[in-house]
């Protein structure tokens, strides 16, 4: 009985967070579970104007989801090849290395 109830508890739990990724407009709720944020965080994100957020009426706060993929990803960091690769180019177009 315990693994049944445990198996539907998870199921309830991936059908939430489909629900979530099907949504275009998230409230503050959703986004900070969508975000894996604990609501004291994203509100400092918000506050500090970190994070785009809508306040459409002067009270609650909404989020596009697109828009929170975006910030997800920013500020990417390059792979160690990638940096060698860069710095490699650098020395070629300056005719530092001759091939």
């Amino acid at each position: 009985m315990d693994e049944i109830l445990e198996r539907l508890k998870r199921l309830e739990t991936l059908i939430e967070e489909q629900n979530l990724i099907g949504k275009e407009v998230l409230n503050f709720a959703e986004a900070a579970k969508y975000l894996e944020l604990s609501h004291s965080h994203l509100y400092k994100l918000t506050s500090a104007g970190n994070i785009p957020f809508y306040k459409p009426n002067g009270k609650k706060l909404y989020f596009n989801r697109p828009e929170l993929d975006e910030w997800l990803l920013r500020n990417r960091n390059s792979t160690q090849d990638e940096i060698e690769q860069q710095a490699a180019d650098y020395l070629i177009k300056k005719g530092r290395v001759k091939l």
